[in-house]
């Protein structure tokens, strides 16, 4: 009786919720409109395509708006659909006659349908499940009919309830922790909904009609600029903490050594700022239930300034004693997302050769302080080549750049950088939307690296990356290995919206935009195919849901005339020997057989898009990923506490401890690397082959002075 009264309690407050939240309508504010008829304006004059705003482009920003709002077809009916459908030639007219009425409005019923979702998910938590019988959740469903009436849809939720608590149960969670830890997580879902703001939705509306475009044309609202500038320039000014939402708190995932929060000595991991005042002794402004990005542009200020956060301990509970931290912010670098070494060994019979590892996760640039004439300014190129002499002095024999997962960044960075390993000359040619084309070219005479040299590559790697991948392969340079890369092959430039019109304020925010096409010195172009590595390696990939080809408006394939430039060096006369080595390599590698079968996996569950909501078929499932990780591991002692920081918990992120989440993301990260210490294998075995064979050298190397 007792446990009835509670759910009936429960879902009046849902019925509440619900009614609260169907009143709570958005709306588009001036600046917005205004914002929106400047974008317009821009793009139908200057973008590469130079599309019209018309209804033809409405009907397909109205497509992207959905994918943008439902990709996954789990909150619209087919109905809601239907009753858009006579809107979608009047998006257009919503931007040009600066009235945003109608994304708004469709915005407010995706928002009313969360929160009905969401609700009928809570809902479910008191009923039985049964686990013994035989039916599976479609856990992709953006290929899948939009559901044709409620009924429909909730059986889609009632299997992904079912699915969530399955996974608590395999990972060892019993009934009462689990039905808390999905009451919580569906809770926290709605209670964001609380937290969305009109930027929110017209900031998603905008990227609708950039992309429908272009996929690489994206509006930023004033946040994401901002974003956006920390992510190029590579650092902020702060207190040097990582921060993470948990719950209702802001809470601290990750001290930056050097930085004010770890030199205070007062914070670590797991305490939670609960409030934040500005200066010395201004009024501490309460931040519980904030979303994370206000809460932290309140922590960020100017450099040299004082913030104040009130701080509840990890170890304290709810109603622990707080205290106070007082903090001077400083720049922060961020030096994770920045160039970093290594040094693998490889061992060929009796030799050892050393190939020294650059990581690029992206091509960097602080433009404000290289215009400034700073002596210091962040730059990719400038850290490369740091490097690069640390591994002259440090004497390695080859050096390979690890561009995995590298999305691109400043198209001169691309440049310069591969002027550290080509000298002057050619690196990419450049069409505009009129058909001119201009050769970029770097300009130091030199070389900073002349010796045997590789990159890394994989479908994650774009734009610069493939800028710098091409020209390194078509001057004969070094060997490209991995797997084809992404396949964007456009130059985007950056319209700063409130400048273009001279507004002193910050509102209107930047155009991130499609201006020109690049094609490689050879003539060819890495729009949609690709750059086609040298030696291919296995990667774990989905081609249908990643890569430019993924895109339906993607721009096609073509060719130009050749720049005028002379290659390095020519590496044919050796790739047939450098694979044969690797083939019969990799063919005793259990490492490698593991990867694969990995990869095997992966595809067969992708394509089968289903996962078994049967407990005993599940259990079997775990058991065998389980023993086959600790088979795998056999060999190292920590084996099976590897497994289990590696295995299936069931939890999100933020549902953690923090020093256990923390556990599980360096476990992942330890994980053998196959590919890299396999690529450097392979450049091992091409020092080799040229030092032994001088003939051989010479007709690899064609450039005079060449090492």
């Amino acid at each position: 009786m007792k446990n009835r009264l509670l759910w009936v309690l429960l879902a009046f407050t849902l019925v509440a919720f619900n009614s609260a939240q169907a009143d709570r309508e958005l709306a588009p504010l001036q600046q917005q409109t205004q914002a929106a008829l400047l974008s317009a304006e821009v793009l139908t004059r200057y973008h590469y395509r130079q599309v019209p705003l018309d209804d033809k482009l409405s009907r397909q920003i109205f497509d992207q708006y959905l994918k943008e709002l439902d990709g996954e077809k789990m909150f619209f009916l087919q109905s809601d659909i239907d009753s858009f459908k006579p809107d979608e030639t009047k998006l257009d007219d919503a931007i040009l006659k600066q009235d945003l009425t109608v994304p708004f409005a469709i915005f407010n019923l995706y928002q009313k349908r969360i929160a009905e979702r969401y609700a009928y998910a809570r809902s479910l938590l008191d009923r039985h499940f049964d686990f013994s019988k035989q039916e599976s959740y479609q856990y992709t469903r953006k290929n899948a009919p939009w559901a044709k009436s409620r009924a429909e849809l909730d059986d889609v939720w009632r299997k992904r309830v079912k699915n969530d608590w399955l996974r608590l149960k395999l990972a060892g969670k019993d009934d009462k922790s689990i039905r808390e830890t999905l009451d919580k997580r569906y809770e926290n879902s709605l209670n964001n909904l609380t937290r969305v703001k009109s930027d929110d939705v017209f900031q998603d509306f905008m990227n609708a009609y950039a992309m429908a475009i272009d996929p690489h044309t994206n509006y930023l609202g004033v946040r994401a600029t901002e974003d956006f500038n920390i992510s190029m320039r590579l650092s902020l000014t702060g207190i040097g903490a990582v921060l993470q939402e948990k719950d209702d708190y802001t809470a601290i995932r990750e001290v930056m050594p050097g930085g004010p929060a770890a030199l205070s000595g007062q914070l670590k991991p797991g305490d939670r700022i609960v409030g934040v005042g500005q200066g010395k002794d201004g009024p501490i402004v309460d931040v519980m239930g904030w979303r994370i990005d206000d809460a932290v542009a309140q922590i960020r200020g100017k450099e040299n300034s004082v913030v104040r956060l009130d701080v509840l301990p990890a170890e304290a509970g709810p109603d622990g004693k707080h205290k106070i931290v007082t903090l001077i912010r400083k720049k922060i670098t961020l030096d994770k997302q920045a160039a970093k070494k290594s040094v693998i060994e490889v061992k060929d019979g009796n030799v050892t050769r050393r190939i020294g590892v650059i990581s690029l996760p992206g091509f960097y640039q602080d433009f404000a302080a290289r215009m400034k004439g700073d002596p210091n300014y962040k730059s990719a190129t400038r850290d490369v080549a740091r490097i690069l002499g640390e591994f002259k002095k440090e004497k390695v024999d080859g050096v390979l750049m690890d561009l995995r997962n590298n999305g691109g960044g400043s198209l001169d960075e691309a440049i310069e950088l591969t002027g550290l390993f080509v000298g002057k000359g050619p690196v990419v040619q450049q069409r505009d939307s009129k058909g001119d084309v201009t050769v970029e070219s770097d300009t130091d005479e030199d070389a900073v690296w002349k010796g045997p040299m590789g990159v890394l590559i994989n479908h994650g790697s774009a734009s610069a990356s493939e800028i710098f991948a091409a020209a390194i392969q078509d001057y004969g340079r070094g060997l490209v290995m991995g797997s084809t890369s992404f396949g964007k092959g456009t130059v985007q430039s950056v319209v700063n919206l409130d400048r273009l019109v001279k507004n002193p304020q910050s509102e209107y925010g930047e155009l991130k935009m499609t201006t020109a096409q690049f094609f490689r010195i050879n003539g060819g172009t890495t729009q949609l195919r690709g750059v086609t590595p040298d030696i291919s390696l296995p990667m774990i990939v989905d081609s249908e849901d990643f890569g430019e080809s993924s895109y339906d408006n993607a721009l096609p394939w073509m060719q130009i005339k050749p720049a005028n430039y002379h290659p390095d060096g020519d590496l044919a006369p050796i790739l047939p020997m450098l694979i044969v080595n690797h083939d019969m390599r990799v063919s005793h590698d259990k490492d490698f057989k593991s990867l694969k079968e990995d990869i095997a996996e992966f595809d067969a569950q992708r394509k089968k898009n289903q996962i078994s909501l049967n407990e005993a078929e599940r259990k079997k499932e775990r058991e065998t990923q389980e023993a086959r990780i600790k088979q795998r591991e056999a060999d190292k002692s920590s084996a099976s506490d590897e497994a289990m920081k590696l295995a299936d918990d069931g939890l999100q992120s933020n549902e953690r401890n923090i020093s256990t989440d923390l556990a599980i993301e360096k476990a992942r990260k330890d994980v053998k690397d196959v590919l890299l210490d396999e690529s450097a294998h392979i450049l091992s075995d091409e020092v080799g082959l040229l030092k032994a064979n001088s003939s051989l050298a010479a007709s690899v190397l064609l450039k005079p002075g060449a090492q």
